[in-house]
């Protein structure tokens, strides 16, 4: 059945949201929000605090059911589907707060990872994040916000998962750290959709094959090709 919109999801997406509204409460705070994810596609949203971008992501998740429209993954639609179930489609959410298990080492915290996916096999993660081979009998409430983002980005991995939902994965981090994730996120992308929503424009730019911009709600720009992609191009609709 045709979304709320009456616009049909593309059949080569693996991620489709159509007409998408939703509120907290009395309070509309997305309206009619369409977005769309090929397989190894990078896609970004941009917007100032406050735009909705975090509820979009918790939205395609299930951690919040939308009024209106549709979130589907090839012909199966997630609206109303428990968000656990949603992961184990291999839609996985890294959420902004960067928090990890801290009385709990690394070691732990990707053991739970793989008690849910029955993955066990860590050297992808430790392929893509090298340091966290050294400090697998570290606590999580001593690692670093760069260390803490690895081990999230790290045990989403597990299960190999078809699209990653990650919200703002270099606020707040050192510039080599941004740098190292720039990379992974390019090489991730060979095999995992990802849908990033970010503040830093170059990085967005350098990275994304598509780009949504939200303001207020809203979806003010589709950016899809490498002339419109551009950091001054972004900020106009910000």
């Amino acid at each position: 059945m045709p979304p709320d919109n009456g616009v049909a999801p593309d059949e080569g997406e693996i991620l489709s949201v159509r007409g998408l509204t939703v509120s907290y409460g009395e309070a509309k705070v997305l309206f009619d929000i369409n977005l769309g994810v090929k397989p190894g596609q990078v896609v970004a949203c941009v917007g100032r605090n406050g735009a909705g971008k975090t509820t979009l992501l918790k939205s395609i998740v299930g951690f919040l059911k939308p009024l209106s429209g549709s979130v589907t993954s090839g012909r199966t639609p997630l609206v109303g589907m428990p968000s656990y179930d949603i992961a184990r489609m291999g839609i996985k959410y890294v959420p902004q707060d960067k928090k990890v298990f801290s009385d709990l080492t690394v070691r732990e915290n990707l053991e739970l990872g793989s008690y849910a996916t029955k993955d066990y096999d860590w050297d992808r993660v430790t392929g893509y994040f090298p340091k966290l081979k050294q400090l697998m009998d570290r606590k999580g409430g001593y690692l670093s916000g760069g260390e803490r983002q690895m081990l999230m980005i790290g045990r989403a991995l597990l299960g190999s998962p078809k699209v990653l939902l990650i919200d703002e994965p270099t606020e707040g981090l050192a510039p080599s750290i941004v740098a190292h994730l720039k990379n992974v996120f390019g090489e991730l992308s060979k095999s995992t959709a990802l849908v990033i929503v970010e503040q830093n424009l170059p990085l967005v730019c350098a990275i994304a094959a598509r780009v949504y911009a939200l303001k207020e709600g809203h979806m003010v720009a589709e950016l899809a090709d490498r002339e419109s992609i551009r950091p001054e191009v972004c900020e106009r609709y910000l």
